[in-house]
């Protein structure tokens, strides 16, 4: 019977040389070498505000290439891509077996803001003096994906006020409910139970009339008719899906057909794909004229 060598892929202390594991050719290896020596990431640096005080961050450079490098494995979660520094060698070698907490992964996503976008187009840059992308066709696509805000808060202006209305009405019933239970002499945890509902219901509908202050107008669709607004994300839209009614965004992308680069990506509170198209061409003007 043939005999083998046992082949043991338990745990084991081994000298590795963390620049070796990102083997040239390899995505991770031109990710760590454009980040690090050709996109110029300083607008990302105005985050910062620890130059004389406060713990030494981790660069945005490690943050991004963790983050792109996880998306091109399908790992789309800070805590999954935490535990990869911790486990995977080339999540280790990227960020120098500094493996950075999932809230700090999350924080910089969410902050990221509009600096990204003059990455985006540095790596477009890049990408076009390396020929790859050919201008000769476009595809473009839309996703509806969820935002970070509530279904319950949508609604026009006029159905906002006669919310706040209805609030402010419950509020007065129970004041007047309160004083003549005080009058009675109604146990005290009664009374301390109505004066926190009071409490409550006062605070939600001086937040619903601040919010009517602050946006004296209702949105407009394309066409001028009322679109709902969201009092948490008033830029999200209600939308359509086939897994029901989401509270989110259309988020489109325009590829070149040469090597799939996506040239264009944008992001529209609008459930209608189709009104999203023209700012996609729009934007892309210039590389299609250059064709």
């Amino acid at each position: 019977m043939a005999r083998y060598k046992r082949i043991d892929t338990s745990p084991k202390f081994l000298p590795v040389v963390l620049c070796e594991q990102l083997l040239p050719g390899t995505f991770e290896h031109a990710l760590n070498h454009l980040l690090d020596h050709e996109v110029d990431l300083s607008g990302l640096d105005g985050r910062f505000c620890n130059d004389s005080t406060g713990a030494p961050a981790y660069p945005p450079a490690v943050l991004l290439k963790l983050i792109l490098f996880a998306y091109s494995r399908g790992i789309v979660s800070s805590r999954a891509i935490e535990r990869a520094c911790r486990e995977h060698v080339t999540f280790i070698a990227l960020c120098g077996d500094q493996a950075p907490h999932f809230t700090t992964i999350a924080a910089f996503i969410r902050e990221l803001g509009p600096e990204i976008a003059n990455v985006f187009t540095q790596v477009l840059f890049l990408c076009d003096a390396q020929g790859l992308i050919g201008r000769q066709m476009f595809a473009i696509d839309g996703v509806k994906l969820p935002s970070n805000a509530s279904k319950a808060r949508s609604g026009t202006r006029a159905e906002f006020a006669r919310e706040a209305g209805k609030i402010e009405g419950q509020v007065r019933k129970m004041l007047a409910r309160h004083r003549e239970q005080d009058a009675r002499g109604v146990e005290p945890d009664l009374a301390v139970k109505d004066r926190e509902r009071v409490e409550a219901l006062s605070r939600d509908a001086a937040k619903l009339r601040h919010w009517l202050k602050a946006h004296p107008e209702d949105r407009r669709g394309t066409k001028g008719s009322i679109r709902k607004s969201n009092r948490t994300d008033n830029e999200s839209a209600k939308m359509a899906t086939d897994k029901g009614v989401i509270q989110g965004y259309t988020g489109v992308a325009a590829v070149d057909s040469a090597h799939q680069i996506i040239v264009e990506a944008q992001a529209h509170g609008s459930g209608s794909e189709q009104a999203v198209l023209i700012p996609v061409v729009e934007a892309m003007r210039d590389m299609i004229e250059d064709t």
